[in-house]
């Protein structure tokens, strides 16, 4: 009996490493790092809070975080 168990349950761990690999693949991760994504957008802000300060360049910090967004990132 305690063989039938033994087989049962690596079935049940294989399909399972199976369902997390699924899981894993249907999340979005980040192709690059973050430092290397959305040039134009960083660019953008960087330029704008050296003219400007941060508080006037609400508009570009958003847009640089919404292109990081789109490319996997967590920000």
């Amino acid at each position: 009996m305690s063989g039938l168990q033994a087989q049962g349950s690596a079935c049940s761990l294989s399909q399972l490493s199976k369902d997390v690999g699924v899981v894993a693949a249907t999340e979005t991760k980040p192709k690059k790092r973050i430092c290397c994504a959305c040039p134009d957008t960083k660019k953008l802000r960087d330029e704008c809070i050296v003219e400007n300060g941060e508080s006037a360049c609400t508009k570009w910090i958003e847009a640089h975080l919404m292109c990081l967004r789109s490319e996997g990132f967590k920000v």
